[in-house]
């Protein structure tokens, strides 16, 4: 589907979705219970069909509530549970696929997952290495992933002990384990070799975890420790707003919008929360740097902020963008030139320089947030601005097209 939008600043309030990172980790806590557990809030965009798919396929059970809530049917206290094997489809989400890696190695002993857009080509290798050295076989062929602990159903297919991983590529590698590790018969340690980036997601498993009755500590910095023998209760809890997607509501304001933000947790784990600080800085005319290292999905709203602000704005500790549903430092650049402005990728760097933007053609590259930031952007823009491939909203925001509409703004399908 491609848009065309007139340029027209928008108006009114708005309530963000609810976190995607939140209600993937709830959902998988609640399908790891003994019991039955209900969810408020979950959002119907892609990624949660995924994760909710995937985990009907490894034996929970899930049961829409009239209120809108969603009721989890847990796998129960016991481990190693053995459902009929299925091939795992984790869509377009990475969170999916590396959050399920070892939860489907413990429950089933083997399993074999696939993907759409670049999902199987993004980064896996600090699992492989990892299984790899702890005997989990480990194949990937054709787009669909294998993951075979070799110890059939009757046996725990990971030990317990110490496990590392470099902390630099993703934390959702360490989430994932985070769900297993507790599941263990006996304690283990969780080891990031490079300076933990993104601390704040694991924050955010470790609360989904203590919801659960589930407990960690941290020893330090760089080290988890994960106590064994652990179960995980049934729990009743709400998903809270989604600051990654307020971020763009944040940008229309930027640009002269009036858009009020509702329903956002200032006490929130979301570490994307810093947008509320990050606008202020921006708000101040000048050169400015920013390390987006613990909050890359903010790199695109925060991206077109910069394009119009008085200075040049540089980006750093950018490389993981490169990763994303698209390779979100280029793809940013390209979305900036495209409507005018001025921006220079570097390997794990964008600087951007402020001025005024024009209006143009944008390729969203399959990339929900290339196509919101399009769309914020297009506000303060002098020409009407086209989008191409604009449905990919669908996979974080189903309604942001709506939404958009709703607070004013000028929408024609081509």
């Amino acid at each position: 589907m491609d848009l065309q939008i007139t340029p027209k600043k928008l108006s009114g309030a708005v309530a963000p979705p609810p976190s995607k990172s939140q209600a993937h980790r709830l959902l998988i806590a609640a399908a790891l219970s003994g019991g039955v557990s209900v969810l408020h809030g979950l959002a119907d965009s892609q990624d949660i069909q995924a994760t909710r798919r995937c985990l009907i396929a490894l034996g929970a059970g899930m049961e829409d509530l009239p209120d809108g809530g969603l009721r989890v049917h847990g796998l129960g206290h016991g481990i190693v549970m053995a459902p009929p094997y299925a091939l795992l489809d984790c869509g377009e989400s990475g969170s999916t696929l590396r959050f399920l890696i070892p939860v489907a190695l413990l429950v089933q002993g083997e399993a074999s997952f696939t993907g759409r857009g670049r999902l199987m080509e993004r980064p896996l290798k600090p699992y492989e290495d990892l299984f790899r050295e702890k005997g989990v076989a480990w194949k990937l062929e054709d787009h669909i992933l294998t993951v075979n602990s070799g110890r059939g159903y009757d046996a725990l297919a990971l030990d317990p002990g110490v496990y590392r991983l470099p902390g630099n590529v993703s934390s959702q590698f360490f989430t994932g384990l985070l769900f297993v590790l507790p599941l263990l018969n006996g304690d283990s340690t969780l080891v990031s070799t490079t300076p933990l980036e993104s601390r704040d997601y694991l924050e955010m498993t470790r609360q989904a975890l203590a919801a659960a009755g589930v407990t960690t500590r941290w020893a330090d910095e760089n080290t988890l420790c994960v106590p064994g023998g652990q179960t995980y209760q049934p729990f009743e809890a709400a998903v809270e707003a989604d600051w990654s997607q307020a971020a763009f509501w944040y940008a229309a304001d930027f640009l002269d919008s009036r858009v009020d933000i509702r329903g956002l947790n200032p006490d929130s784990a979301q570490g994307d929360k810093v947008v509320s600080e990050l606008y202020w800085k921006l708000a101040r005319p000048g050169d400015a740097e920013i390390d987006v290292s613990g909050c890359p999905d903010l790199l695109p709203p925060l991206a077109v902020m910069a394009a119009v602000r008085s200075g040049t704005t540089r980006f750093t500790n950018a490389a993981r963008l490169r990763i994303k549903e698209s390779d979100r430092l280029s793809t940013t650049a390209a979305l900036l030139a495209a409507l005018g402005g001025r921006a220079e990728e570097g390997p794990d760097f964008l600087t951007v320089h402020g001025g005024p933007l024009t209006g143009g053609t944008v390729d969203s590259a399959n990339d929900h947030r290339i196509a919101m930031a399009a769309a914020i952007a297009a506000t303060g823009c002098t020409g009407p601005v086209t989008i191409r491939g604009a449905e990919c909203v669908q996979k974080s925001y189903p309604d942001f097209w709506e939404v958009y509409r709703s607070l004013g703004g000028d929408i024609h399908v081509l």
